[in-house]
């Protein structure tokens, strides 16, 4: 897990590294930074959308994922609870927010999944090295915006390829194409409507939505055993 320990590290160096900038910020180049950290985010899904809808199996998939998963995680209402518990923390309104973006474009990205298993099939580290140059830029921009606690996504990061890792090595490559296809459709739909949110578009509860991911992973699952 090499790669995965050095992607953990320079989200928190990049977190570090943005928040003294942040000090030195005034009010009106932050708002700066959220408009831009919207658009980049919003940007980014769509790209992610684009790109795999053609290659997509089950064009319809998505929309079952997006609705099922949205309405689960509104009946658990995971961002109250993550919400609660980071204002126990910190009393800064928008880190939660920050935490909820930089979570996603970590996460759910091709090199953040395809890394931890070609880490643990060929020892091949070339794909987290890349994503971890990828995000300590992007942890050092979002830290300049919310603050240090965007830190946290490394331990998030941590436990979401260390699975991945994990479940390789006990079951081989279990991540066919059209899984990654199906899980970057939905995961950039998730990534652009936390971008709109920033910008102020429209309130989304893009955590709540955090469910749809485990949708198609499990569809995918199913069709392969059929």
């Amino acid at each position: 897990m090499t790669g995965t320990f050095v992607n953990v590290a320079t989200i928190i160096i990049g977190s570090v590294i943005g928040s003294i900038i942040k000090k030195g910020i005034k009010e009106e180049y932050k708002d700066c930074l959220f408009t831009a950290m919207g658009l980049a985010a919003t940007g980014l899904g769509i790209n992610a959308v684009v790109q795999n809808m053609p290659k997509s199996n089950y064009p319809v998939l998505f929309i079952v994922a997006l609705a099922l998963g949205s309405l689960i995680g509104t009946m658990i209402d995971l961002d109250k609870r993550f919400n609660n518990v980071v204002n126990r923390f910190s009393n800064k309104g928008r880190l939660a927010e920050g935490l909820s973006t930089g979570i996603l474009l970590f996460c759910i990205g091709t090199l953040s999944i395809l890394g931890p298993i070609n880490s643990a099939l060929y020892g091949d580290h070339t794909y987290l090295f890349t994503n971890a140059t990828l995000d300590l830029v992007t942890s050092c921009v979002l830290a300049s915006a919310y603050g240090i606690g965007i830190a946290i996504a490394a331990v998030v990061l941590l436990i979401w390829q260390g699975s991945i890792y994990l479940l390789t090595m006990l079951l081989g490559n279990f991540m066919s194409a059209s899984m990654m296809t199906e899980l970057s459709i939905v995961g950039g739909f998730l990534i652009a409507s936390s971008g709109i949110s920033i910008l102020g578009i429209k309130k989304i509860k893009t955590l709540n939505m955090l469910p749809c991911l485990v949708i198609p992973i499990v569809f995918c699952a199913i069709m392969t055993l059929i």
